[in-house]
């Protein structure tokens, strides 16, 4: 992916998303359950309340759309962007189910999202932002769209010694894949934005100021390494990418590879597969 132009890297996520867009709804009470900490703190983070307009960015199926949506509560509202139409019908349609109409949803790339400017009270993006191949551009809009004094938060991953999951998937992959190994810095990856300094360098060049970063642990508790990799491979489009072009039974023995190296993590309790997440935030200066 590191020679592709980043109109080709966002091609290639936007077909991603489309396929997996009906496994990551379907998976939707794990990822609460598995985000629900590192949600409420970027949620304090953006300084989000009730009465006012948020911007999601990168929103996906909108698990978080919905906290935000009841945060707000009915004198607010909340627009749900993404790249992807086929997830982002999820969002509004599991907002229409939840009885929630003060949630938007609009397609678009979060890097030229055009919105008004300084119509948003906070802004936000979970785990959305490292898939942009240039991340300070989707920061440049949210600057633009909050209001002065509004505040925008973000998640990402952080380093890969910290997300030890993400590193057997995506090394298992690449091997079984025929693959060179990956700079797993590299723009619009999983871990793209985990190098320590990065984000906070990122958010001040935006604009922002009052910048600060913090280390969130987010330990994905699950059953068994089985249950782990159904969740991915229903939900998780980077890893599905790498083995697309495999055959079914080179990609079976990848999976059966991954689930050797992912029993580390089994516990008498159950399994726990760390990860840990940045959580950025800044403010649009006061005018």
């Amino acid at each position: 992916m590191s020679s592709m132009s980043p109109e080709q890297i966002k091609a290639a996520t936007r077909q991603a998303w489309e396929k997996s867009a009906g496994g990551w709804n379907r998976q939707t009470p794990q990822i609460h359950a598995w985000l629900a900490p590192a949600t409420a703190a970027m949620l304090d983070g953006a300084h989000i309340s009730a009465g006012m307009r948020v911007l999601d960015m990168a929103a996906g199926a909108g698990d978080q759309t919905l906290d935000i949506a009841r945060r707000v509560g009915s004198g607010g509202s909340v627009l749900a962007t993404d790249i992807s139409a086929s997830i982002l019908q999820f969002a509004q349609e599991n907002a229409q189910r939840a009885g929630l109409d003060n949630v938007e949803t609009r397609v678009g790339d979060a890097e030229q999202l055009s919105l008004d400017e300084a119509s948003f009270d906070a802004a936000v993006c979970r785990l959305g932002l490292m898939f942009c191949p240039e991340p300070l551009l989707a920061l440049r809009q949210a600057y633009r769209a909050l209001k002065p004094g509004g505040h925008a938060a973000v998640l990402v991953f952080s380093e890969p010694q910290h997300n030890p999951c993400i590193g057997i998937l995506m090394s298992t992959a690449l091997q079984h894949a025929g693959l060179p190994p990956r700079d797993p810095f590299q723009p619009g990856s999983l871990l793209s934005l985990g190098k320590p300094g990065l984000l906070d360098a990122l958010f001040r060049e935006a604009g922002f100021t009052d910048v600060t970063t913090s280390r969130i642990a987010a330990p994905f508790r699950l059953p068994s390494a089985e249950d782990y990799l159904s969740f991915v491979r229903t939900s998780a489009s980077p890893i599905m990418q790498m083995l697309g072009q495999l055959d079914a039974a080179a990609q079976e023995a990848a999976w059966a590879a991954m689930k050797d190296k992912l029993q580390a993590f089994q516990s008498p309790s159950g399994w726990v597969g760390p990860n840990e997440l940045l959580l950025s935030q800044g403010t649009r200066p006061a005018q």
